[in-house]
């Protein structure tokens, strides 16, 4: 079963200002790390245990492309 996916009101600030941040670099950019973010995230969902725990019952997910 999928787990529930619970994200920080300062983490979805994060991803607007991250995304906002390379599309100014390059267009597309942004796009392509929203895209990467919803992989990472369904990755988490599907397979929370193979994602280290930093807190508590939270969990990380690293992307390559995006560190």
């Amino acid at each position: 079963m999928p787990a529930e996916l619970v994200i920080a009101p300062e983490a979805e600030q994060d991803i607007v200002e991250t995304y906002i941040w390379y599309e100014d670099r390059l267009t597309g950019l942004g796009e392509e790390f929203l895209r990467c973010v919803e992989a990472c995230l369904d990755a988490m969902c599907r397979t929370p245990a193979s994602h280290a725990v930093v807190h508590d019952h939270y969990r990380r997910g690293l992307m390559r492309r995006f560190p």
